[in-house]
C-alpha cells in the first residue's frame, strides 16, 4: 500500500523597505527546536479558500504587523520534500511593506533589515532561501 502524502501551499515573501533593505525573521528555537537555517523570510501554509495574495497579507500582518503595499511579484515556486508524508509547494515574492515591526515572538524571536550585498553572506540561513539567494536570474534582471 503506498503511503499517502499530504500537499500543503506555503507563500513567503521577501519584504522591502523604503531604504532598499530586505527582512529576515529568526525562527524561535521554542517553537522549531529542529529547524536548521533559523533565518527565512516571513510567510506560511494558506488558508484554503482564500487568494494566495490574501494569505500573504495575513502572515505579514500576523508575523511582523506590518502591511504588504501594492501587489507582490512571484519570483519563484519550489518543491519542498524533507518529510515523506508532506509535499509542500512554497511561492515566493518580493513586495513592499509599510508601518512598524511588531514581531509576533512566539514564531520569531528576532529580526533584521539588510541589503542584498549582506543577505548573500549570511550563515544559518533557510536552505530554501539561500537556493533563491543563490539563483542569479532572479536578482541579474
Amino acid at each position: 500500500m503506498e503511503d499517502k502524502i499530504t500537499l500543503q501551499v506555503g507563500v513567503k515573501v521577501l519584504l522591502m523597505n523604503r531604504d532598499g533593505k530586505y527582512l529576515l525573521l529568526r525562527r524561535s528555537l521554542e517553537k522549531y527546536p529542529e529547524v536548521e537555517g533559523r533565518w527565512d523570510i516571513v510567510g506560511g501554509r494558506i488558508d484554503p479558500g482564500k487568494t494566495l495574495i490574501e494569505n500573504l497579507r495575513r502572515e505579514v500582518q500576523e508575523e511582523t504587523g506590518l502591511e504588504l503595499v501594492g501587489d507582490p511579484k512571484l519570483i519563484a515556486a519550489q518543491d519542498i520534500l524533507r518529510n515523506k508524508n508532506y509535499h509542500v509547494v512554497r511561492l515566493t515574492y518580493v513586495g513592499e511593506s509599510n508601518g512598524e515591526i511588531k514581531l509576533d515572538t512566539s514564531e520569531n524571536d528576532m529580526h533584521q533589515w539588510y541589503t542584498r550585498e549582506e543577505l548573500i553572506g549570511l550563515e544559518d540561513v533557510s536552505v530554501y532561501f539561500k537556493e533563491l539567494l543563490n539563483d542569479k536570474t532572479l536578482w541579474d534582471k
